[in-house]
């Protein structure tokens, strides 16, 4: 039956037949409301003492004691606290209020299973509107048919049945937002999961929101640093940008967003980390870790477990975007971490199969490239008209073998500013983190480096790039010449310069000073095992005894020939001393 033929009849109940001077008002009323002619219909019933309830095609309107209750707890609901005392407020709402004969649109259940529900009677609910089932279940709606809509829950399914009714509420999901969810962990739907209470929000964002428009935003040129010495000099990462972590599982992706996370204290940086079908003690860990580091009053965990049901897992990185956003929009910076994409589109693609879509390649859906750009897209740096804020995403991948062509990867890719590959063979060999150099890239480049970075850094790949081709001859190390071998101690320095301990994010300083040293060959003839310790050394000697020098790089960001002369001329003393001790 059509929308059209289900508005022409409508069927009231009451425990006594309404008058014909009732019956005329409800004809105006109703075709006031749809614009035709009604047929009314009347069936006796004492389930609405009281009142009567009116039944059009799937509107209803309940005009019975229960439900005038219904509408003023509604309205109690919405009412504010006051520091503690609601009481002056509860009178007066209930004093205001005055019950109206609104419809309230209810369907019915006809299949239910696996997290997924289908509705028929809901022939006006929209894409991403929110339902109510029985046992207040929420749902979402993810499917619209021509004679019925397929929903996702957020809960248990054990109490929605075949029969029950589902009731619209007009509006979208989202999730509560603000100041008081900075050092909490929650749950994909904002509520806190971490055992110390509730969180007064300030707010409530719809998760899905269109990402801003060109002329909205400005260039990503502001570095945001990571305190990871092989992104920062080679691979930057500028506010408002979207780098991509790739690699195969137990490569150090996380350890690198949880680095940079750590790396944001004291730069007015806020930090959420979206964790999406992870273990619960995987979470708990990350958030002792953060926490021991300082970092976590500065930090939001989203979590949706690994036991957590698939439209929860789905949902899970838009709520952590949408929180970013409400930071975002009051002129504040936010780094956002998606760990991980594709175990988000393995939950999507499960979604998709059970609501009857068509499978693609590898079982995904046609739109799964979409439901990734359209949340990495939000990712942004605003103009300073509307406030200047910005979100850097650094979504992670979890690859097979090494196989960055695969569906899923490619698509990321595609969306993203560049990736940070890691490699499972450098990362087995000691290399940590284990960046591949020539498969990793930033395409936003120098412009997110400060002029002292950018002039440290000079030919650092290019060095890195002809010593990983000449590291074939390292076999034949015996039977080298001696500017060969002395380029394959070259390389093999660099590369252990790179090496760095976990929660150990380097300064500005740090870098500057072992880079300008580094690309002279001051380290030359040293130890490929010494390396680490003689730059240790060399950065305390710096901060002990030429404490200026170091400031100036962290104030001003510049390397001017002077400043790179005298680090030269200090670390060549140092590293006198060095051979001789």
């Amino acid at each position: 039956m059509s929308k059209e033929e289900m508005i022409r009849t409508a069927v009231i109940y009451s425990a006594a037949e309404p008058s014909e001077e009732q019956k005329a008002r409800f004809g105006r009323f109703l075709k006031n409301k749809y614009g035709t002619d009604v047929d009314l219909t009347w069936e006796m019933s004492n389930a609405f003492p009281g009142g009567f309830r009116l039944e059009v095609g799937s509107d209803i309107y309940d005009w019975s004691v229960g439900g005038r209750f219904r509408q003023l707890r509604d309205t109690l609901v919405k009412v504010p606290t006051n520091n503690g005392n609601i009481i002056p407020l509860l009178k007066e709402s209930i004093s205001a209020w005055t019950p109206e004969a609104m419809a309230e649109q209810v369907g019915e259940v006809l299949t239910v299973g696996d997290g997924i529900a289908t509705v028929g009677g809901l022939g006006q609910a929209t894409f991403g509107e929110i339902l109510l089932f029985a046992d207040g279940v929420r749902g979402m709606v993810q499917d619209i048919r021509k004679d019925s809509i397929g929903c996702v829950l957020f809960s248990d399914d054990e109490s929605v049945t075949q029969g029950s009714s589902v009731k619209r509420t007009g509006k979208t999901a989202g999730t509560p937002v603000g100041e008081g969810f900075l050092g909490r962990v929650v749950d994909s739907l904002g509520s806190p999961v971490d055992g110390l209470g509730d969180i007064e929000a300030s707010g409530y964002m719809p998760v899905e929101a269109p990402a801003p428009a060109i002329i909205d935003r400005q260039p990503v040129d502001t570095p945001l640093e990571t305190g990871i010495f092989s992104i920062d000099s080679m691979f930057p990462i500028g506010r408002g940008q979207r780098e991509l972590i790739i690699g195969d599982r137990q490569t150090g992706k996380t350890a690198i967003a949880v680095d940079a996370m750590i790396n944001q204290n004291g730069k007015d940086c806020i930090c959420i980390y979206v964790a999406i079908g992870q273990k619960t003690s995987s979470v708990v860990q990350i958030q002792q870790t953060l926490k021991k580091h300082g970092a976590m009053d500065h930090s939001i965990i989203v979590t949706a477990s690994a036991s957590d049901p698939a439209p929860l897992q789905y949902i899970a990185p838009y709520a952590g975007c949408a929180m970013a956003e409400y930071f975002m929009h009051k002129g504040k910076d936010v780094l956002i971490v998606y760990d991980d994409l594709s175990k988000h589109a393995v939950a999507y693609r499960a979604l998709s199969l059970l609501l009857d879509r068509s499978p693609g390649r590898e079982a995904y859906p046609g739109d799964v490239f979409y439901l990734h750009s359209r949340l990495l897209e939000r990712a942004a740096r605003l103009s300073d008209e509307i406030g200047g804020g910005s979100i850097t995403a650094l979504p992670i991948v979890e690859t097979q073998a090494g196989d960055v062509s695969a569906y899923i990867p490619t698509n990321i890719i595609s969306i993203t500013d560049g990736q940070i590959f890691l490699e499972s063979d450098l990362f087995f060999a000691g290399q940590r983190p284990a960046v591949n150099v020539g498969l990793s890239v930033s395409r936003v480049g120098g412009d997110a480096q400060t002029k002292a970075m950018k002039k440290a850094a000079g030919t650092l790949r290019i060095d890195l790039a002809q010593y990983r081709e000449m590291e074939v001859f390292t076999q034949f190390a015996s039977d080298l010449d001696d500017q060969t071998r002395g380029q394959l101690e070259y390389g093999q320095g660099l590369m252990r310069m790179l090496r760095q301990k976990q929660y150990r994010p380097k300064s500005q300083h740090e870098q500057v000073i072992t880079l300008v040293m580094a690309l002279a060959h001051t380290m030359q003839g040293i130890d490929a095992d010494e390396v680490n310790n003689f730059i240790a050394g060399l950065i305390e000697h710096f901060e002990e005894e030429h404490r200026d020098v170091c400031e100036r790089i962290d104030s001003t960001g510049v390397l001017d020939d002077d400043l790179k002369k005298e680090i030269l001329d200090i670390s060549a003393k140092y590293r006198e001393k060095y051979k001789v001790a």
